[in-house]
């Protein structure tokens, strides 16, 4: 049976100590759902989805690299964003970061999640 890890990384916000933010296991890495929290504040960046949506990726993209893998490893996600919101807006952020080879991904509309969070992401990464 092969290993897994729990990783997590104080470059970037954790959701809550019940879970990490990242579990490695054979050369992939699984992240948890990933909101647009601040680092310093712990709080969401503001009220605007698409800074919500921006600093999500820049969350995970944080979190990749610490555990060694980067955002062209990313080969699946999953975007829970809170229904009414703009899919061209998710769009116009998910290729900034990533320009070309997108990774496959849905993306669910959900109830208002707690704490202002408009968008929770999460990935599966090759390490």
């Amino acid at each position: 049976m092969d290993e897994r890890t729990n990783f997590n990384t104080e470059k970037a916000p954790r959701m809550n100590p019940a879970f990490p933010q990242a579990v490695i296991a054979n050369g992939l890495i699984f992240l948890s759902g990933m909101p647009g929290l601040n680092l310093d504040s712990g709080q969401v960046v503001g009220n605007s989805f698409e800074d919500q949506t921006r600093q999500a990726f820049s969350n995970i993209k944080t979190v990749l690299e610490e555990a060694g893998s980067s955002m062209n490893k990313v080969v699946k996600t999953t975007l829970f964003m809170v229904a009414g919101n703009d899919f061209g807006i998710v769009n116009k952020v998910y290729i900034e970061f990533f320009p070309t080879d997108a990774p496959a991904r849905s993306t669910p509309q959900v109830m208002p999640f707690p704490a202002g969070i408009l968008i929770s992401v999460e990935c599966i990464a090759l390490l």
